[in-house]
């Protein structure tokens, strides 16, 4: 998970720190061609440490639970478990149920998160009529985390069919094994592979390294910290990650959806923009659209989505994202991969740990503390 202090990441218990909406300053941010949308956190349910959510059939959004556990948010509210692996992980640390995903037609869910030994764990599951057959479990790929910080764990599925995962460089403080440079290894990287493709999974023929005998065939990109959320825009297909900074800054790496794949987003020679303690830029670095210090009370960026929603037209088209220390819900207007304006929406969403986008583009705020909020017009 992402839980740290202003100076350096925390291992062990959660931190709950008090959310004050203060607007952080950005090194890049130009002065806005618009107003910020009018929109307001409407509370929809409580749940017990949200971390991660995702669209679900019949208009559903299924929500993960640190401690193992998985509910559905209907218009009825927050249903009883529909699965329950609290016995199968812990929450020391950043671990725990980290990421949950459904395959575009409902068929298959994954979900994302450390063993009891910590090891990195995706399993699949066989859907039918929207339930969970828990007889079809089965492990897609593991990955060992020599630290309990830093581990990621965020999962989606591209415009591609393909499943992303998202792991950190393995924790600790400073990428101490340059994971986040080394592609023989899956720490650092976000991950491209065909959950149903092979046994346990197969690896796309147009992954960027898969002619590489120094890398590993499952990278797609590389060169990232702890990437605490990432998506797709649901209107091009760009991707979109936010990447947890060490001591100075945070920053939102894109991509476009043409990309071939093998971007370098910088860590541990870079954080941002600029060179980690005497790091040298690597000559295929891609700097991040956006980046902002910690002068303010952000110190941890908590990736989101672009809004394609309809009930607020002036945010359509807009990233929407946040920061776990300091929960101010921000917006940054793009065009062609560059920023061109950026936003405080004048909301606070508690301790935001993660987003997630219904069927229909609306947008959920998750607050470690319990919160499920939703994005509505004020």
């Amino acid at each position: 998970m992402k839980v740290r202090t202003r100076s350096s990441a925390i291992v062990g218990t959660l931190c709950l720190v008090a959310s004050l909406a203060l607007t952080t300053a950005s090194a890049d941010e130009p002065a806005a061609p618009h107003k910020a949308a009018k929109v307001a956190l409407t509370k929809v349910a409580t749940a017990q440490n949200p971390t991660a959510g995702a669209a679900g059939p019949g208009g559903t959004v299924w929500v993960a639970e640190r401690a193992g556990t998985v509910r559905v948010l209907s218009p009825r509210g927050l249903s009883e478990p529909v699965l329950d692996i609290t016995k199968e992980t812990t929450t020391d640390g950043e671990r725990g149920l980290l990421g949950i995903a459904f395959d575009k037609r409902f068929a298959h869910f994954y979900i994302s998160y450390t063993n009891l030994e910590g090891t990195s764990t995706i399993d699949e599951f066989a859907v039918r009529h929207g339930r969970i057959l828990k007889d079809t479990r089965r492990t897609v790929l593991t990955q060992t985390q020599p630290y309990s910080n830093h581990n990621g764990g965020d999962i989606k599925f591209g415009p591609d069919g393909y499943l992303y995962i998202a792991f950190g460089d393995g924790g600790a403080g400073g990428d101490p094994h340059g994971n986040g440079q080394n592609l023989d290894t899956l720490l650092g990287k976000l991950l491209r592979i065909d959950p149903r493709g092979g046994k346990p999974y197969a690896v796309p023929k147009d992954n960027p390294f898969v002619k590489d005998p120094k890398a590993k065939d499952e990278i797609w990109a590389y060169g990232l910290r702890n990437p605490w959320r990432f998506s797709f825009d649901a209107g091009t297909g760009d991707l979109l990650i936010g990447d947890v900074g060490q001591s100075d800054w945070e920053e939102i790496d894109w991509a476009p959806a043409k990309s071939k794949g093998g971007e370098n987003y910088g860590w541990n020679q870079m954080e941002g923009r600029h060179p980690f303690r005497g790091g040298t830029e690597p000559a295929n670095h891609v700097p991040p659209v956006h980046e902002y210090d910690r002068t303010g009370l952000g110190c941890s960026v908590t990736g989101g989505y672009v809004y394609r929603g309809r009930a607020i037209p002036a945010l359509r088209g807009q990233y929407v994202f946040s920061d776990y220390c300091d929960g101010t819900i921000r917006a940054l207007e793009m065009k062609n991969g560059q920023v061109t304006g950026a936003h405080d929406l004048g909301v606070n969403g508690g301790e935001v740990i993660s987003f997630a986008q219904g069927a229909r583009g609306e947008l959920y705020v998750f607050d470690l503390g319990g919160t499920i909020s939703r994005i509505d017009p004020a």
